[in-house]
């Protein structure tokens, strides 16, 4: 079983702002983030989209994301 939930796009965003990722560029729904240390990271969803389980623990994986840092 995954810990991961299933949430809209935008929350996503939000909580990954809050750890310090910034928006580096954006083209349409496809913004680029980055943060000093890590990679950049593109995040292709629109606000409105469900990003699901395995999606958010991909994205965990490049950012460092945690389920906590989505409450």
């Amino acid at each position: 079983m995954t810990q991961w939930p299933s949430m809209k796009a935008k929350r996503v965003l939000a909580a990954l702002l809050r750890l310090g990722w910034t928006i580096k560029r954006q083209s349409g729904s496809h913004r680029t983030l980055s943060r000093p240390g890590w990679p950049d990271v593109t995040f292709a969803f629109h606000d409105q989209d469900e990003v699901g389980p395995r999606m958010l623990a991909r994205l965990a994986k490049a950012t460092g994301l945690s389920p906590n840092d989505l409450r």
